[in-house]
């Protein structure tokens, strides 16, 4: 039971370079599917002041990278492929130190703590921080649900 839990045990170098090659591949497509769904949504010009477009951008971040992942695990099987929200846990993460040591003047977040201004930044979709240019939601949000989401959809692929 223990071995099915370490991977390296019994592999070679060349094995663990391959596992991190698809690692990185696996984040990079999770990652295109989003800018692909980005892309074919802002063809039909969404309010972007609206909450309802970045409500259901949320879910497609999140589903669209899912059948994706589940798609090209069913067909590669390989078991990297669902470790990749590994990778969005440590870009949120860092995306989170980079808005903490954002400045903060006169406008919506001004007088925000460290807690507000991530949950207003990342997640308030009706009153957002205005830090990131607004663009807080599509990078601190959806490119992590997205390696999530593709992570989830490779589990369900390789689940016998």
């Amino acid at each position: 039971m223990a071995d099915e839990f370490d991977l390296s045990q019994g592999k070679s170098p060349g094995d663990l370079g391959r596992e991190a090659v698809w690692f990185i591949l696996h984040t990079f497509i999770a990652v295109a599917l989003l800018a692909l769904m980005v892309f074919i949504v802002s063809l039909t010009r969404p309010d972007i002041d609206a909450s309802g477009p970045k409500v259901i951008g949320t879910l497609l971040a999140f589903l669209i990278p899912m059948f994706g992942g589940f798609i090209i695990a069913k067909s590669k099987h390989d078991p990297v492929a669902g470790y990749i929200w590994i990778s969005g846990c440590i870009f949120f993460a860092l995306v989170c130190v980079w808005v903490i040591d954002l400045p903060t003047g006169p406008g919506l977040c001004e007088k925000c703590g460290a807690i507000e201004k991530l949950y207003r930044t990342f997640f308030d979709v009706t009153h957002g921080s205005g830090l990131m240019g607004g663009d807080g939601l599509l990078v601190g949000s959806w490119i992590p649900l997205s390696m999530i989401g593709y992570a989830v959809g490779a589990r369900f692929a390789l689940a016998d």
